[in-house]
């Protein structure tokens, strides 16, 4: 399993991701707008 450990400050890579509604999502969209906050669940509740 390969790991990405970014320092405090660095910027994320970018990527794209589906949303709860099938939307696609991409994380450099953001970048300047505001912080932003990942959370990566195991299983959906």
């Amino acid at each position: 399993m390969n790991s990405l450990l970014l320092q405090n400050g660095e910027i994320a890579p970018d990527f794209t991701l589906e949303d709860i509604n099938g939307n696609l999502i991409q994380l450099s969209s953001y970048r300047g707008n505001k912080p932003v906050l990942l959370s990566f669940l195991r299983g959906f509740i």
